[in-house]
């Protein structure tokens, strides 16, 4: 097999495994912490896609899309959390899964209301459109090598705000034993909101960076939020590092699975068998991986509770 070929598909899966670390690490907290299904966190994902293709239309700057999307998802999930969502925090896990489900429902009819139904166009950048040779023969799209770049820089910032910071201090106290911090004096209620702000920021940066790559468009948080719920029980509940490893697994496997597999089947299936079985294979794999890893280790691999 042309090593080119392995190495772009290897990229892609590490382009894909960051983006989904930018989901699952906000939904990784707010789980682990607040103790809380959000299976809203998708529509924040969605939001941020469609303010970014919004305002980088209007505006003709790329940039300035992200960073309204950036801070207009951030209030937006603050002022989700201070309404509504705190209200479910000592509810059973039935309500708070009722209850998130209809409000992706309703993000889903609201962004029908303002934007319509029609998918929006959000352009990469043209100083990114192009490729960077890697190595001799080897192209690669420089706006994917962004979103890598960004995912990692993302991925050491989180990493030294949890353990180096007090409010990362609190973060960890709170996902390890939410009674203990609470008696400690961490103020829990303040915190709640600035996680799930920092979650939603996070979710309109995925949201962001893939519009260019995917179709904005309505329901496309859903599909994503599965993969984002393997992540994080891949890695462990409230695990930030948890969540990398997690997510780095889960676009590796899924990414390079639905493009080598099938040219592997070919080698000892008729192309026509291989064509069919291949896709279907690869979509398999990745809920493989979860529960082999689930049956090791129940807790996933980077459990945040003791």
């Amino acid at each position: 097999m042309d090593w080119i070929l392995v190495t772009e598909q290897l990229l892609n899966g590490l382009q894909f495994g960051l983006m989904l670390f930018l989901l699952a690490a906000g939904l990784t907290l707010v789980f682990g912490i607040m103790d809380m299904i959000n299976l809203a966190h998708g529509s924040l994902y969605m939001v941020g896609a469609y303010l970014a293709a919004s305002v980088a239309q209007a505006s003709g700057s790329f940039t300035v899309g992200v960073l309204a999307s950036l801070a207009g998802t951030a209030v937006l999930g603050m002022l989700l959390e201070m309404s509504l969502l705190r209200r479910l925090y000592e509810r059973d896990h039935l309500s708070q899964v009722l209850s998130t489900f209809a409000l992706i429902l309703m993000a889903n009819e609201g962004v029908r209301m303002v934007w319509g139904e029609q998918p929006l166009m959000l352009n990469t950048p043209a100083a990114l459109s192009g490729p960077v040779e890697l190595l001799p023969g080897l192209f690669y799209p420089a706006y994917r090598l962004l979103i890598i770049g960004v995912g990692l820089g993302v991925a050491l910032l989180l990493y030294g705000l949890v353990t180096h910071t007090r409010i990362g201090m609190w973060v960890r106290a709170g996902a390890s034993n939410r009674a203990m911090a609470l008696a400690m004096g961490v103020p829990i209620g303040r915190l709640f909101t600035a996680v799930f702000g920092f979650g939603a920021l996070l979710c309109a940066l995925a949201g962001s960076l893939l519009g260019p790559l995917l179709a904005v468009q309505v329901g496309m948080g859903e599909s994503i939020l599965i993969l984002a719920f393997v992540v994080i029980v891949i890695g462990g509940i409230g695990s930030i590092r948890g969540a990398l490893v997690g997510a780095l697994l889960v676009g590796l496997v899924d990414t390079a699975s639905r493009t080598l597999l099938p040219a592997l089947l070919r080698q000892v299936l008729a192309p026509e068998t291989a064509s069919s079985v291949g896709p279907a294979l690869a979509g398999l794999l990745t809920y493989v991986l979860m529960a082999a890893v689930l049956f090791f280790k129940p807790q996933g691999l980077f459990p945040a509770r003791g």
